[in-house]
């Protein structure tokens, strides 16, 4: 096995990358190691009505600005958070990525894709919330989306 290390000051994020012929269990192993490594919040606070809520990051579906305001979007409920989108997604975990300028989505809760000419619309079980992909995002998207079902 070699192992590289490339220090690039232009770049934005530490990135971790492997690459390998095969799926065996000790490139298995490594990736859930790492992926263990990487800080997760379990919990986010939000106000709604002058009320501070605990949201579990794992009840919310996606996160959206608009007018400089972020919410969190549940099933059935909208909520303000205090971090802009770039600050979220630097401490959210693997679950979260970002699908379009102003929206930031939580890839366990995808129910459907939709793909037109047009647009491309994610939905969610159980909510009548819509979120749009940008098709700059789309093809992340796909990727991530296949890796997680090979893991």
């Amino acid at each position: 096995m070699k192992v590289k290390l490339n220090i690039d000051p232009n770049q934005k994020e530490t990135e971790l990358l492997i690459n390998a012929s095969a799926l065996t269990p000790e490139i298995e192993q490594l990736y859930h190691a790492l992926q263990k490594q990487t800080p997760n919040l379990e919990q986010i606070e939000a106000v709604k009505d002058n009320v501070s809520y605990y949201l579990n990051l794992s009840d919310i579906l996606f996160f959206e600005t608009d007018s400089k305001i972020v919410m969190a979007h549940t099933a059935k409920n909208a909520y303000q958070v205090k971090y802009k989108l770039y600050e979220l997604e630097d401490i959210l975990g693997g679950n979260f990525m970002r699908v379009a300028k102003s929206t930031i989505l939580n890839l366990d809760k995808i129910y459907a894709i939709t793909r037109s000419i047009s647009n491309c619309q994610i939905k969610f079980e159980e909510s009548y919330k819509t979120v749009y992909i940008s098709r700059h995002y789309y093809r992340d998207l796909r990727n991530r989306l296949e890796e997680r079902r090979n893991f």
